[in-house]
């Protein structure tokens, strides 16, 4: 591991270390770590830290369970910050909040950034929070069969739109769909990062197929 000692410490042996989900790249948090703690991530694949306030080694999830599976590790241009990659097992922040940056400060209004997370974590607002006529709101409050219900007359709708083999009309199906799929998921508590997983399984799989067949 010489390229550890070619990373840029601060007096106090440590650097910062910022944390991203590998699926979203959402920035889950800001750590810092020194040689030690880098060694044991990278031993154990899993993050490991060094707490200022404690002055001591910690790893991420030993008493949470909230692991974070390490995927990469890059250094900045000046080697003194490091950026990691992880798939994590719950969330990162100790409030129980999915990322640790949840207070917002500054937005531009006009300019609105849609990401498929942002959309879950709204309706999962929704449901933790019921808003008055909102629509989201009336399909938690009605139930499981009620969302399950819509998937149903949603589905049968993408496959007329599509049969017609119009375009922009099955647009407008399939995202009906997928709202109400996210809807059904938050109710049942599936998060976007299991269907990805098992996505990623399969991926993994096909692959395999794949090289065994060219073989």
């Amino acid at each position: 591991m010489d390229w550890i000692n070619k990373l840029k410490f601060d007096e106090k042996g440590l650097i910062p270390a910022i944390v991203q989900d590998f699926y979203t790249k959402k920035v889950l948090t800001l750590a810092y770590m020194n040689k030690e703690s880098i060694e044991i991530s990278i031993k154990e694949e899993k993050t490991c830290f060094f707490s200022r306030s404690r002055n001591e080694l910690w790893r991420k999830g030993e008493s949470s369970g909230n692991y974070q599976q390490i995927v990469s590790i890059t250094a900045d241009c000046d080697g003194d910050s490091l950026v990691i990659e992880v798939i994590k097992d719950g969330p990162a922040c100790h409030t129980g909040a999915d990322s640790c940056f949840f207070e917002p400060i500054f937005s531009k209004d006009e300019i609105s950034r849609f990401s498929m997370s942002a959309l879950y974590e709204m309706l999962e607002g929704r449901k933790k929070s019921p808003k008055e006529g909102s629509y989201t709101t009336y399909l938690f409050e009605k139930g499981l069969d009620k969302i399950l219900k819509k998937i149903g007359e949603e589905c049968t709708e993408t496959v007329i739109a599509g049969a017609k083999n119009h375009k922009q009309e099955t647009i407008f199906e399939i995202t009906d769909l997928t709202y109400h799929v996210l809807v059904m998921m938050v109710e049942m508590g599936i998060s976007l990062e299991d269907i990805k997983t098992e996505l990623s399984k399969r991926h993994i799989v096909e692959r395999k197929v794949k090289q065994e067949t060219m073989q």
